[in-house]
């Protein structure tokens, strides 16, 4: 079991904190993965807080997580992710279910 925390930002589209509600998609289980989105003052950063049942993937969470950080740009967003052991096709498909629906969150 590993334990990983990654800031990226901050991003030029900082705006005021509102009151979104947390989303989560997915479910822990094994070769699956929960994704937890929350609105937080990061400083218009975007944080990952990851816990992880595989050891030896620090650089591989860090790569996919940076992509993914780089092309949302989520301001003040911490996202918590479980993994159950996830292949690197179904964290792709979570994430891009997590960012659908926190853009479609008021």
């Amino acid at each position: 079991m590993e334990t990983f925390e990654f800031k990226f930002g901050p991003w030029s589209n900082q705006s005021q904190l509102g009151s979104k509600k947390p989303i989560i998609v997915g479910v822990v289980g094994s070769g699956n993965l929960e994704v937890l989105v929350e609105e937080v003052d990061l400083k218009g950063r975007t944080q990952f807080s990851l816990e992880t049942s595989i050891d030896g993937f620090e650089q591989t969470w860090q790569a996919v997580l940076s992509d993914f950080a780089e092309q949302e740009r989520f301001a003040n967003t911490l996202i918590t992710i479980n993994d159950g052991g996830a292949t690197p096709a179904v964290v792709q498909l979570r994430l891009a279910q997590a960012a659908q629906q926190w853009k479609e969150t008021p």
